[in-house]
């Protein structure tokens, strides 16, 4: 074997990517970071243009099997009901999210114990909150201190405003006697660090090219970059390479289709749920033929994917909900655990700011609602700004039946892309009507004079978890408590896909705080 290049090659700069590469290099390792999509210009997002809802339909959109955009690869996702959402790119899908920035709660770390249901995590929230609070300065949340529903968080910048919108449907909670709160935001509310504030433009999911939203790309990443980071765009990972059951590099093709290859003393996966499964399926054992790491059958299995319910309320008078964050106004933990239901487990009520001008009139042409001719401006103005939208986001329970697979079909350098067999549980089902149901009361009391309710929703698939679990037991799960594959050592797994539950809110902020944890444990190994 050759001459090792670096001590850690982190594949994916995404969410838990950029955190774990900050983590390596503060401590004095040499890094490199390879990523398959470009480094973007924030000056040429959609946003800064007149053509921002195009594009967010094309080269912006967050929907896999359609963007098709040179850096990525192909997923099937025509056996789920609900499509993959992600972005190739520095940054990855980071650089297109809302930026909704929660915490996972205690119990959902131990529903074995707690609720009988599934397994426990072999790592607790006490390990993880001391990582939550340095994820939460590193990355600018915004919030309210004080939520009943998290005592833990006691540093936060300045609220992103909710808007006379935002009080109009909190009053609409309160009249039921249901907990609401105005939303944690990876949103930078004042000058800091160099990045300017928030100037409430709104369609964050297009990139911002403000520089308030943390997109990792401007937070971990830039300050990692600085120490020494070998940042590697345009670099499409193969494969691992394996001898003897130990991790000794990666294969690649550069931007230029070169086929590569990279040595170091560990590998740390951090590709998403869906694209670290594809390179451990596409790592070959030299001596079997078999896939690397999955002694126990379970790479790619498990997957949650947070089905989403979705009810819109339509208002008499204009609304607000064009300024500010469309993801970040309130939310809703009331019935995160519903124990008098018939269901498991429950739901987050997520309040959404109103859609652009584009989306509300195909919204409101899907429900016969705009009409071409003399009456269209009336009708597209009964629509537009007078929008409010719940989303009710379900908690998933891991089957191994939802799964991550290769498929035939091949990315521009000869490598497989996936198929997502995913199907959603009558449990989500039952959560999930009880949820539009609560929904539309809330959006009635607020003054709705008309609601729409439908779920699941198909390009929702954003909070994807689960693929290569971890656990204690080698025939179980893929690795252990530390991130480390059972099977071959030097090869860890920082990303959502060693999440052995999910939760029923947004997992970002979850998922860069167990990246650091798991860095923390490797670092440990190696010092």
């Amino acid at each position: 074997m050759n001459k090792i290049d670096y001590d850690f090659l982190v594949i994916g700069s995404g969410a838990a990517g950029a955190a774990a590469v900050w983590r390596l290099v503060n401590k004095g390792f040499k890094v490199a970071c390879l990523e398959r999509g470009p480094e973007l210009d924030p000056g040429k997002y959609p946003t800064t243009g007149t053509d921002w809802e195009i594009k967010k339909t094309n080269e912006f959109s967050p929907v896999a099997s359609t963007r098709k955009n040179q850096a990525d690869y192909p997923v099937d996702d025509s056996e789920s009901p609900i499509a993959v959402c992600n972005y190739n790119a520095v940054g990855g899908s980071t650089i297109i999210y809302s930026a909704h920035f929660p915490r996972f709660q205690p119990n959902d770390f131990k529903l074995k114990s707690n609720e009988g249901l599934c397994e426990d995590w072999p790592i607790s929230y006490e390990n993880i909150k001391p990582y939550f609070e340095i994820n939460e300065i590193e990355m600018a949340v915004a919030g309210l201190v004080g939520d009943p529903k998290y005592p833990d968080i006691e540093e936060l910048l300045p609220p992103i405003p909710i808007g006379k919108t935002g009080e109009m449907l909190g009053k609409a909670f309160n009249s039921k006697g249901w907990h609401w709160w105005p939303s944690y935001g990876a949103i930078s509310t004042k000058q800091r660090n160099g990045r300017d504030a928030c100037i409430n433009l709104g369609p964050c999911n297009t990139g911002c090219p403000q520089g308030a939203k943390s997109s990792v790309d401007i937070t971990y990443l830039a300050k990692a970059k600085k120490l020494g980071l070998d940042l590697l765009a345009e670099c499409s990972v193969d494969s691992i390479i394996v001898e003897n059951n130990v991790a000794k590099g990666v294969v690649y093709f550069d931007p230029d289709g070169v086929r590569r290859t990279l040595l170091a003393k560990g590998v740390i996966l951090a590709a998403s749920a869906i694209g670290t499964p594809r390179v451990l399926l596409n790592s070959k054992d030299s001596v079997t033929g078999s896939s690397i790491a999955n002694s126990s059958g379970l790479i790619g299995k498990n997957l949650m994917i947070h089905p989403l319910g979705y009810v819109e309320g339509v208002f008499e008078e204009e609304l607000d909900t064009d300024i500010g964050p469309q993801g970040c106004m309130i939310y809703s933990l009331e019935h995160y655990r519903n124990p008098t239901e018939n269901f498991d487990l429950g739901y987050m009520m997520h309040v959404l700011r109103g859609t652009g001008p584009l989306e509300a009139a195909t919204s409101a042409l899907s429900k016969r609602k705009l009409k071409f001719g003399q009456k269209l401006s009336d009708d597209f103005f009964n629509t537009y700004k007078k929008q409010l939208s719940i989303s009710i986001i379900c908690d998933d329970l891991p089957d191994a039946n939802n799964r991550v697979e290769l498929s035939d079909d091949l990315d521009r350098f000869g490598s497989r892309g996936v198929k997502v067999h995913y199907k959603v549980s009558d449990n989500t089902m039952a959560m999930m009507k009880h949820g539009m149901s609560n929904a539309k009361e809330v959006l009635k009391a607020a003054g709705a004079k008309k609601t729409y309710a439908y779920g699941p929703v198909r390009n929702t698939g954003w909070h994807l978890m689960g693929t290569c679990k971890m656990g204690s037991d080698p025939k179980t799960s893929v690795v252990d408590s530390d991130g480390q594959s059972h099977d071959v050592k030097g090869l860890f797994i920082v990303d959502s896909s060693c999440f052995v539950t999910g939760s029923c809110v947004n997992p970002a902020n979850t998922i860069q705080s167990v990246a650091l944890y798991l860095t923390d444990q490797i670092i440990k190994k190696y010092e």
